[in-house]
């Protein structure tokens, strides 16, 4: 396998809850290394932007309201196959279908207050990536 990089998102459900440390171990220890990190309060603009590709799904709305509500972790994530390996540590989306010890099953609130985001797939993570760091914040 190679090594590849991923984005995750530590969202405000968790960061208020103080997980933000609890998070992180758990991606690393799934063999994942934090290239880049930082503690940002999204704007309502950047999370229209980010998440542009569900406009015209009914959640859009409450989904930008919740990623406003307080501050995010953003991350490059970097491993063999780390995509992959970031959504299996992930879980499911809903936490009630989480696997155990997966973050998701262990943190989250609810199915919107999921407690992290991660990209579906390389090319995704590339934009994602682009849209929150410039290169020169990336230091593997």
């Amino acid at each position: 396998m190679a090594v590849t990089r991923t984005f995750s998102i530590i969202k405000p459900d968790a960061t208020r809850r103080n997980l933000t440390g609890a998070v992180t171990k758990m991606l690393e220890e799934a063999g994942l290394r934090v290239v880049a990190s930082k503690r940002i309060h999204m704007t309502r603009e950047q999370a229209e932007g980010f998440y542009a590709v569900h406009k015209e799904r009914p959640f859009y709305g409450e989904l930008c309201d919740f990623m406003t509500s307080g501050p995010v972790v953003v991350q490059v994530l970097e491993g063999e196959d780390a995509v992959k390996r970031n959504r299996d540590v992930m879980g499911a989306t809903n936490p009630a279908d989480a696997a155990e010890g997966t973050i998701r099953k262990t943190f989250a609130e609810s199915i919107e207050a999921n407690t992290v985001h991660g990209s579906d797939s390389e090319e995704n993570a590339k934009i994602e990536i682009d849209y929150f760091f410039d290169k020169d914040e990336i230091v593997g």
